[in-house]
Order: C-alpha cells, then sequence, then structure tokens
C-alpha cells in the first residue's frame, strides 16, 4: 500500500498483510518516507503500531501522527530484513530514523606480498592488492601513529613503488634511520625478509614471538663477538617491551570492539574502542543524528547494523547494554564475516574496565561536544561534507609565506582545532634554502621540517592540512610530504578569487582533477577564509620582525674577524658607515687594528651588491 492510495484502508491492508520477514517504509503526504523497519514476522510487527489502545513512546506517536500509507518488501530470510533495512535506511535517509553520519570507509595498514622488498602502506578502498591488510583503524591519525612506530622498529620501507625503483641513492627516511635502504640493496634480502616478518607479527598481536626471536639473535651475536649488533638487537627489544606495556590491553592476541553509550542535552554519544591482537588501535566517537525519544539502547540498537553491515567485523563486540535483536544481529555478522561473531554485555572483570573507559571516554567527548563553540562546529561539519572527508576535522594546520620582492621570507602555520586558534602550536620557519620569490620552493621546506617533526613524535597530526595557494603551490606541497612518505592526510590548496574577493575562492583538493568552488555563504568557506587569513597575518608579522631586525644590524657585524672595538674604531676613524662603504682599502688600512687581509675583507663586503 502506498501514500498515492487515500484514503489508507488500514485493516484492509493488515488483513492481507504477509507474515513473512521482511522490510516496511512509512510513508508521508508526500509519498516521502518517515521511518524504514524491519521485521521477522511482517503482519505482527507492522499490526503493533495501529493496534487499538496501544501505548506508544512520544517520538512513535508523532510519527504515526503523520503515516498515511506503509509499503513493504518481503525477504526470503530474516537475515536478508535486516540487511535491506540497512541499506535502505542509508539510502533515503528517514525522518525518524537514527541515522549515522559517517559511513565512510576505515583505514587499513597494507603488506604487500610477491616482491623481493615488500612495502609497508597506508590503504583505504576496496582491499584488492596482494598482501596482507591490518585493521581496520579509527582514523588516519591512527594509521600514521603505527606506521611511524613501526618505521623505528623494522625500517620496512613504506615510499611508492615508483619513487622505490627510480633511486640511485638513500632517501631521507635512511639517513634519519626510519628505512634499511633496499632501493639501493643497502639490506640483504633476507634480512629485509625478517624486518617484514616481525612487522607482520607485531600488527597480529605477535609482540612476544619477536621478542624471543630477537633475543635468540642477540645471544648469538654476542657469542660471535659482534657487539654492535648484539647492542641493537638488545635496544630493539627494549623499545618493543616500552612499546608492548603502552599498548598491550588484552591477556590473549584477539579482536575486539568496546562500544559505550552516553546522552545528554539531547545527543547521544557512541564511544567505540577497536582492539586487534590484543592492541588498543585506538578510539572513535559518533554523534548520531537521533529522534526525539529514542534513549540510548534504541540509539545503539540502530547503529550496531549501519556501522558493521558491509564491513570487516571482530571476533568479539562488547557492549555496556545489549539490544533487543542483538542474537540476531550476531547471526548476520558472523554469516558475513565467514567467523563466529558475538555481541554480548562482559561480565569479567578485564573487560568490564575496557567497557569504563569507553563508557568514560564517550562522556568526556559528548561534554566537550555540547561546550565547545556550536557555530565552530558547524562549520568544522561543514567543510568536511565539502571536502569529502571521512569526518568533520577536528584540527588544522595552514601554511602561508610573506617576503618582500623575496626579501628575508618567513613561513607560518597556524593550527585551529574545535575550539578556535590553537595559538600555542603556531610556529614559524625561516626560510633558508629557497631563492628570492620561490614561493614554492619556500612551501616545500617549511612543510618539510614541519612534518619531518611531526614524524619524529614532536607534536599532533592534522586531519586537514591546508597552503595559501593554488594548483601549483598544492603539488610542490604534496611532492615534500610524497619524500616523507606521509600518506593519508587530506591536503588542499585555496585559491584567491578574481580580484581578491571575498567569497571567490577556489579549493584545490589533492586527488581530485576538478577544482571546488563554495558558495559565498557556506560555513565551510567562512572557516577555510578564517584560517587562511590567521595565517596570512601569522606570516607578514614574522616576515616584518626578521625585516626590520635584519634592516637594524649593521653589515659590518656580519665580516669574521670584525669585533665591537675594531667597528668602534672604524666608525670613530672614517666618520661613519657611509664614509666606511666609500672608503678603499688602504684608507681601511690606515685604522689602528684593521690589517691589509681585513681590510680587503671589509670592501669586499660592503661593495658586493654595488
Amino acid at each position: 500500500m502506498s501514500a498515492a492510495d487515500a484514503p489508507f484502508d488500514l485493516d484492509g491492508f493488515l488483513a492481507t498483510l504477509t507474515s513473512r520477514p521482511g522490510v516496511y517504509r512509512m510513508l508521508a503526504a508526500d509519498a516521502s518516507v518517515l521511518y524504514v523497519g524491519k521485521a521477522k514476522n511482517l503482519k505482527r510487527r507492522v499490526g503493533s503500531y495501529f493496534r487499538r489502545g496501544g501505548a506508544h513512546d512520544a517520538k512513535t506517536t508523532l510519527l504515526l501522527a503523520q503515516v498515511v500509507g506503509v509499503e513493504v518488501t518481503v525477504t526470503h530470510t530474516e537475515n536478508e530484513a535486516l540487511i535491506l533495512e540497512n541499506q535502505l535506511i542509508k539510502a533515503l535517509r528517514p525522518h525518524y530514523n537514527v541515522l549515522l553520519r559517517d559511513d565512510k570507509s576505515y583505514p587499513y595498514i597494507h603488506l604487500s606480498d610477491g616482491e623481493a622488498f615488500p612495502r609497508l602502506a597506508f590503504h583505504r578502498g576496496a582491499r584488492r592488492g596482494r598482501g596482507r591488510y591490518f585493521g581496520p583503524f579509527p582514523s588516519a591519525a591512527a594509521v600514521r601513529d603505527t606506521l611511524n612506530l613501526l618505521q623505528k622498529l623494522f625500517r620496512v620501507r613504506q615510499c611508492e613503488d615508483s619513487f622505490f625503483r627510480n633511486r640511485t641513492r638513500p632517501c631521507l627516511q635512511y639517513q634519519i634511520k626510519r628505512c634499511s635502504g633496499p632501493c639501493v640493496d643497502l639490506i640483504d634480502e633476507t634480512v629485509y625478509a625478517q624486518d617484514v616478518e616481525h612487522t607482520r607479527l607485531f600488527l597480529a598481536g605477535g609482540g612476544q614471538r619477536i621478542i624471543d626471536d630477537l633475543a635468540q639473535r642477540m645471544e648469538a651475536a654476542a657469542q660471535a663477538l659482534e657487539y654492535e649488533e648484539a647492542a641493537r638487537l638488545r635496544d630493539r627489544i627494549a623499545a618493543l617491551r616500552r612499546v608492548q606495556a603502552r599498548q598491550y590491553v588484552t591477556g590473549r592476541a584477539r579482536d575486539i570492539d568496546v562500544i559505550a553509550c552516553a546522552s545528554a542535552g539531547g545527543q547521544i554519544c557512541i564511544q567505540v574502542f577497536f582492539v586487534r591482537g590484543g592492541h588498543n588501535l585506538g578510539h572513535r566517537a559518533f554523534f548520531p543524528v537521533v529522534p526525539k525519544g529514542v534513549d540510548t539502547t534504541g540509539a545503539l540498537a540502530a547503529f550496531l547494523p549501519q556501522f558493521y553491515l558491509g564491513r570487516s567485523v571482530p571476533r568479539e563486540i562488547l557492549v555496556d547494554r545489549l539490544p533487543e535483536e542483538g542474537g540476531w544481529l550476531a547471526e548476520v555478522l558472523t554469516e558475513q564475516a565467514g567467523h563466529r561473531v558475538e555481541i554480548r554485555v562482559p561480565q569479567r572483570a578485564a573487560p568490564r574496565r575496557w567497557l569504563r573507559l569507553a563508557e568514560a571516554n564517550a562522556s568526556e567527548a559528548l561534554n566537550s561536544r555540547l561546550s565547545s563553540r556550536a557555530g565552530l562546529q558547524q562549520r568544522l561539519e561543514s567543510l568536511g561534507e565539502a571536502l569529502g572527508l571521512d569526518t568533520a576535522p577536528q584540527r588544522l594546520e595552514c601554511f602561508d609565506i610573506s617576503h618582500t620582492q623575496g626579501e628575508r621570507p618567513v613561513a607560518s602555520c597556524v593550527v585551529f582545532d574545535g575550539t578556535g586558534p590553537v595559538k600555542s602550536d603556531y610556529r614559524r620557519f625561516n626560510v633558508r634554502d629557497a631563492g628570492p620569490g620561490d614561493d614554492y620552493a619556500a612551501l616545500r621546506e617549511a612543510v618539510g621540517r614541519r612534518y619531518r617533526r611531526l614524524k619524529e613524535g614532536e607534536g599532533k597530526w592534522p586531519d586537514l592540512l591546508l597552503i595559501d595557494g593554488g594548483k601549483a603551490q598544492l603539488d610542490a606541497v604534496l611532492g615534500a610530504l610524497e619524500e616523507l612518505q606521509v600518506d593519508g592526510l587530506a591536503v588542499a590548496s585555496v585559491s584567491k578569487g578574481l580580484g581578491r574577493r571575498p567569497g571567490l575562492e577556489t579549493l584545490y583538493l589533492a586527488g581530485r582533477a576538478r577544482p571546488l568552488q563554495l558558495p559565498p555563504d557556506a560555513p565551510a568557506l567562512h572557516l577555510v577564509q578564517q584560517v587562511r587569513d590567521e595565517a596570512h597575518r601569522f606570516a607578514i608579522a614574522g616576515h616584518r620582525q626578521r625585516r626590520g631586525k635584519a634592516r637594524r644590524v649593521s653589515p659590518l657585524e656580519a665580516i669574521p674577524g670584525l669585533g665591537p672595538k675594531r667597528r668602534r674604531e672604524l666608525l670613530r676613524q672614517l666618520g661613519g658607515l657611509r664614509e666606511i662603504e666609500r672608503a678603499g682599502v688602504d684608507d681601511l688600512a690606515r685604522v689602528p687594528g684593521i690589517s691589509t687581509a681585513l681590510a680587503e675583507r671589509i670592501y669586499a663586503t660592503l661593495n658586493s651588491s654595488r
């Protein structure tokens, strides 16, 4: 029955409704879908809404007041009904369903196979490549942190294959001891294979096996009097033990998701902790769109199928409350995953501790969201949607270059998060290597210095990197990031519009052929303008300080061998800097304390630009 058939013959509809499993859609007067539900028995489930004298909550009462028709789709099995319901909710996004905004794929770590020197890489999307995938990770930042840790521990290459095949000398990663240099045969294939196997074991939760193997190799090296190799292995064992102490959360190498809910201020937060191989990969907070009257149990029941159907599923899902249809969902996920999936409320002490940690994080994330400035959060969410990011970026960095006709260039890096500017994290870079007026080289230098420090653990990674400039500036920055092997970072450049008028900016996004132009009144554009203008202001202030300091410094101070006493004597004897600049070598050499060699040096320095 549909909304086009009026009036809605409820009794006739229910009399002919099947008792088989399926999905029902409640329709409004304009034929839009108000609500999508599933049922093991369509006749019993749909009839329960319209039973005379039945008591309903506020949400259901409001829903039924708008329903003018119902459509049903019969399925072969109950499991098919659950899957179809999830697909329809994502496609139709009905007003009275709980909607999970985050519906993007999660990142993985890919360890390639079938080549002499396998690669470790950030991966998102379909898993078609040869090799093994580890994850999912809660965010790109969690993947980068893990890749950075693996570089320090095992030094397996992370560069692109095209970059790897065309090297004639080791890159920066080898120099900072983050790679063993397989591109130029600085490591034996057998030894490299051991590092690859240890990487695989570490990601699969076999840290103790790695330590045992390294301990045997350390003892063998010591017995062979190879003390440097033994010391290197000892340091690696110590580093692994520190990592285990920080990350290990389970007594066995288990794959578990821990999920808890919190509710306040009309909003619900669902916190998910990802545990793979006994190691905590991180956690993520979700804020689903929840109709009025839906409690945390109802929100969790709607969240679970939307989150897990079509994705990789761990063997255990620990929840703080068990949805009524949790067993049904576990059956469907078991069929999808090809292994047994269990959804349960933990009873033992250790899992209960993990759940309390998830509950505490859910409450903290919800309180932070409610107390943050609503306008800024709206702009962050708008920007994430406009750029097609997985979620709203919570940390942004923006770079700009300032100079006066190439003189004393300064690069600025400003940082914004969910509360606004984070001025304690602002940085300036005095550009040293780029030529005068070469903004592209200046950006490459500044971004390279900044993200090299981040790879060494000296700060927090952003979710989005903005560059003040056009396509060429974006390409320059992407080259610097490729050199540092930074993957999974969203990067965009902001080009000023015609006549540099606000509202006409064009955004160039890494990986997209076409630029993006946002409406002048878009909240996302207002945030981009604010961040870009702050980077511009900070760069100009830094440049002016550097230029002013340089102009206040006498050129005599830069001459080696000309100390304060000799400078004072020169100024006293010749009557000022202008007269010193006009003086010849013989005139300078007549000043007490100035040798002929020093006089020639002074003359050459002061006349080099003439």
